[in-house]
């Protein structure tokens, strides 16, 4: 199971680093084709979110690869459940919103993605906090 939360761990690090770094290097209108609901956010908050997904993506990682502050771990993972806990809020907020039926859809897979994401943080919060702790 060490194992199994390891991969968990390294994939989410991977994927909201990426998302992170992308959400504070490119500005808001290039985010827009790609990340329909940041049209109603302030760009402040879109960079906010994607520094807090940045250093959560972190917090999954180098604790536990250090050996230093390893309770970091499951809170980063904590961390991550809350705010994809805000991403479904966001989708289906946004999906009501929407007019057509691309939209609808995308809305509704964006929302999807975020339960799948929150799912997984929550099993690392879970094994990283009990049975399973660093």
């Amino acid at each position: 199971m060490n194992v199994v939360l390891w991969i968990i761990q390294i994939l989410l690090a991977a994927i909201f680093a990426g998302v992170g770094l992308a959400k504070l290097s490119q500005p808001k209108e290039k985010l827009r084709d790609v990340m329909r609901w940041v049209d109603p956010v302030p760009p402040s908050q879109v960079k906010s979110l994607g520094a807090v997904e940045l250093l959560a993506a972190a917090g999954l990682v180098l604790p536990a690869l250090t050996g230093i502050g390893t309770v970091l771990t499951p809170l980063a993972a904590v961390g991550l459940v809350i705010v994809m806990i805000g991403g479904i809020l966001v989708h289906l907020r946004d999906r009501k919103q929407q007019t057509t039926q691309q939209g609808r859809r995308t809305e509704i897979q964006g929302a999807i993605t975020c339960a799948v994401l929150l799912v997984l943080a929550a099993v690392v919060a879970w094994g990283r906090f009990g049975p399973y702790a660093l």
